[in-house]
């Protein structure tokens, strides 16, 4: 047992994700969580891991870029992975979660691990230089500890308005309208679609437009940068006719068996729905079924009247219905390490959304990759980087200063980022079929990682062998 302990600040996906490495590699951790005492615009427990926009990690299939991180999260054996696979519900090809037992299944393995303790309050500071700390308040860091921070970087913080999407009751639907269908029938059928005619299509997206928006109380008064990825439906709606029609309204290759077959192209042409509303199961039963695509920043009322104007929705009832906040990230680039370890001060990690990596795996990442250094660092050993070539290392140098692109040329912003692989460095050989190509990806993805967990195991010597038990 070593002397030094580590502080997480934040129990969110990264945080979590960082005290569990910490404890397992046989090092105390103090991981302090401010909820429930003080909660902030979009948390609704004071569970760990709160999954607040949805309830999805992304595509399962390592052949896209969310799925090849997961992939390589299994690898390191991510509590955050390993607790949404075990809490999964049907997604047709992406890894869903029943968020509430996904949630509360964290909170108890954090909670009884030996060597992590839980402090619930609010920080209202940077802990001392002598503390190895670790930053994972995401994107939602309560003002007064996010003015220390600026005040330690110097540098203001750049921020987007994201959005979460209505949660109803799957009793509440009329199930003669609505069927259950996955696109072009991959896997079973997991979601329930809602069939919109051109009238009725027409109809709710100039509602929609018209719709009253709520205030966006403590935010800013200019005008809303909104993250592109997670736009809400009515900014969607408003940006032209058919927009939502070929984004999260798509219709093509879902298909109602009552209409015939889906691969008789003149039937199919004839009897296409022009837009389809699609409802993700929130658990396993369906009991609660959430609005895909569908963040908004209508006030509740709207929500409830407009939302109803979609066949097979008209009656339903709302669990909770969709919110907007802001979220506040760092110019990391300018700040931190490809390690996590801020530039100023090397015991000192930032680590998820608030470093401007976007989406849960992604901040699973980030937590990973923070809490081994954190770990070496009390170890006194030195801290490590991810290959380039996996794409957890190709985010962690997109968000740190071997971001050079961004870091020198004051024209380009920094922006958050999902994973990608965009990011990953080209194959030495051209491959033009992309399927092989991203097969080509995963292979020298999953080389580069095992040779890199090999030589991390001999870091950490007998020690690691706490993560075999856990």
């Amino acid at each position: 047992m070593v002397d030094k302990e580590v502080i997480v600040i934040g129990a969110g996906l990264a945080g979590s994700e960082a005290a569990w490495q910490i404890a397992n590699f046989g090092v105390p951790v103090k991981l302090v969580e401010m909820r429930p005492n003080k909660s902030t615009p979009a948390h609704h427990t004071g569970e760990f891991g709160e999954l607040v926009c949805s309830n999805s990690f992304g595509a399962l299939s390592p052949d896209r870029a969310a799925g090849l991180l997961q992939k390589e999260l299994r690898i390191f054996k991510s509590l955050i992975v390993q607790t949404a696979d075990k809490f999964a519900v049907p997604a047709g090809g992406a890894l869903a979660v029943d968020r509430s037992k996904f949630s509360i299944a964290l909170t108890d393995t954090l909670s009884n691990h030996p060597l992590i303790e839980i402090k619930k309050f609010e920080q209202l500071d940077l802990p001392s230089k002598e503390n190895i700390t670790i930053l994972a308040t995401g994107p939602l860091t309560a003002d007064e500890l996010f003015y220390k921070i600026q005040a330690f970087t110097g540098i203001d913080a750049c921020h987007f308005f994201d959005a979460a999407s209505p949660i109803i009751y799957g009793d509440t639907i009329d199930q003669d309208i609505v069927f259950k269908a996955s696109r072009y029938d991959k896997g079973d059928p997991a979601y329930f679609n809602c069939p919109m005619d051109k009238n009725d299509y027409i109809h709710f997206r100039n509602e929609l437009i018209k719709g009253e928006q709520a205030n966006l109380k403590d935010f800013e008064k200019e005008s809303a940068n909104f993250f592109e990825a997670c736009l809400p439906i009515e900014e969607i709606a408003r940006r032209g006719v058919d927009t939502m029609r070929y984004g999260p309204l798509k219709s093509i290759g879902l298909w109602n068996p009552k209409w015939g077959d889906l691969f008789d192209r003149e039937n199919r042409l004839k009897k296409r729905p022009h837009a389809v509303v699609q409802l993700r199961k929130e658990d396993l039963e369906g009991k609660l079924l959430n609005m895909v695509g569908f963040q908004t920043n209508l006030k509740w009322p709207e929500q409830k009247r407009i939302f109803r104007l979609i066949p097979g929705l008209e009656k339903a009832e709302f669990v909770r219905f969709g919110v907007m906040h802001r979220n506040t990230f760092l110019e990391s680039p300018k700040l931190l390490l490809p390690t996590l370890q801020f530039m100023k001060r090397e015991n000192l990690f930032a680590a998820g959304q608030i470093t401007g990596t976007e989406g849960y795996a992604a901040a699973a990442a980030g937590g990973l990759l923070a809490g081994i250094n954190a770990s070496l660092l009390a170890k006194g050993k030195k801290p490590v980087c991810f290959p380039e070539q996996s794409m957890i290392g190709s985010l962690m140098n997109y968000i740190s200063n071997k971001n050079q692109i961004l870091s020198n040329q004051k024209k380009n912003k920094f922006q958050p980022m999902p994973a990608s692989f965009g990011l990953v460095p080209e194959l030495t050989k051209r491959i033009k079929d992309k399927r092989l190509r991203y097969k080509a990806y995963q292979e020298r993805s999953t080389e580069a990682l095992n040779d890199f967990k090999n030589k991390l195991d001999s870091c950490f010597d007998k020690d690691y062998l706490l993560s075999k038990i856990y």
